[in-house]
């Protein structure tokens, strides 16, 4: 009787471990669900590329500031309510971040075809990866299966998102903190082949930094004051601003990045060769991006927190 229920015991513990390795993300999560899942996603975003390619841009940074803070549930997404402030007016996110009208509309022609199947957090991941690969970029497989946030982390946000003034150091730590080494950081920063930055994150890199292309400090100087205040913007990577690619490094290697951050990778510190192989082999670049964005999608909230299935993206059900 006693050997039964060790046998029982045993069985049940099986039972229970292959459920908590079938709760993991997988490619193919919506398979059986919303066969169209991935199909929907393709044709919104090139509608979305077609008639805005800054529109890829907006939502990749969005994708990497949810996955910054809480893991990769959406809460980004959302606006505020009586129980929390939104993630949206962060400080790394207020009046710049873009695209969330996007996700809206994509989620919309999913909630069509699956209803109440797909979260706002895959969307997410899904339409990234597609703007990604219209720009020219690389693609990798895209896990799914996360659940979106009931809740916004607006301090966390501000604390745990990597600033355009942080230095090697603190971006470093700031990404190890989630799991993801100097490679990751480095090949993820290659994300600034495509958007634009407002005047104030650049002002203190054309005007202060010494490690910065005269002509191009120069030329930017023009539009952007010392205070930065205005409304210029200029693009991250002046060479291919609408298409994914390595130009980003090169112009790193010019002392041509936008950002103090950014030329943090390259300004004879840990990062340099790695800076300059990406330069010179894209290649190399694709392949650790998408490996690095693999990883990082992977991120997921603390263990225990409840999610769900919102049916819009900027409100809980």
């Amino acid at each position: 009787m006693a050997l039964k229920s060790s046998s029982l015991l045993l069985l049940l513990l099986l039972v229970s471990a292959t459920a908590l390795v079938s709760g993991h993300l997988s490619p193919t999560f919506y398979s059986s669900t919303c066969p169209g899942l991935r199909r929907t996603v393709r044709s919104a975003m090139a509608e979305a590329v077609r008639q805005n390619p800054r529109n890829a841009a907006f939502l990749i940074r969005l994708f990497f500031h949810d996955c910054f803070v809480n893991g990769c549930d959406g809460s980004i997404l959302l606006d505020s309510t009586a129980a929390f402030a939104s993630e949206k007016f962060a400080l790394p996110n207020n009046n710049s971040a873009r695209g969330f009208e996007l996700v809206d509309a994509i989620k919309a022609r999913v909630e069509a075809i699956c209803p109440a199947t797909v979260s706002c957090a895959d969307v997410l991941a899904l339409s990234t990866q597609e703007g990604v690969a219209l720009l020219g970029g690389p693609t990798w497989t895209v896990e799914l299966g996360r659940r979106d946030s009931r809740a916004a982390f607006q301090t966390a946000a501000n604390k745990e998102i990597p600033s355009p003034f942080d230095d090697l150091k603190e971006l470093v730590a700031l990404f190890r903190a989630k799991g993801l080494d100097a490679r990751d950081m480095t090949a993820l920063s290659g994300a600034h082949t495509i958007g634009q930055a407002q005047c104030f994150t650049y002002a203190p890199r054309i005007h202060e930094d010494r490690n910065i292309d005269g002509g191009f400090a120069a030329r930017l100087r023009r539009t952007c004051p010392a205070n930065g205040r205005g409304g210029a913007r200029a693009p991250l990577d002046s060479r291919t601003p609408y298409r994914f690619d390595n130009a980003f490094y090169q112009e790193l290697v010019a002392k041509r990045g936008l950002l103090h951050s950014d030329q943090e990778l390259f300004n004879g510190g840990s990062q340099d060769k790695l800076v300059r192989r990406y330069s010179t082999d894209a290649a190399a670049f694709e392949r650790d991006f998408a490996a690095a964005m693999v990883k990082m999608g992977a991120l997921l909230p603390r263990p225990g927190t409840k999610g769900e299935i919102r049916r819009k993206c900027n409100r809980i059900n």
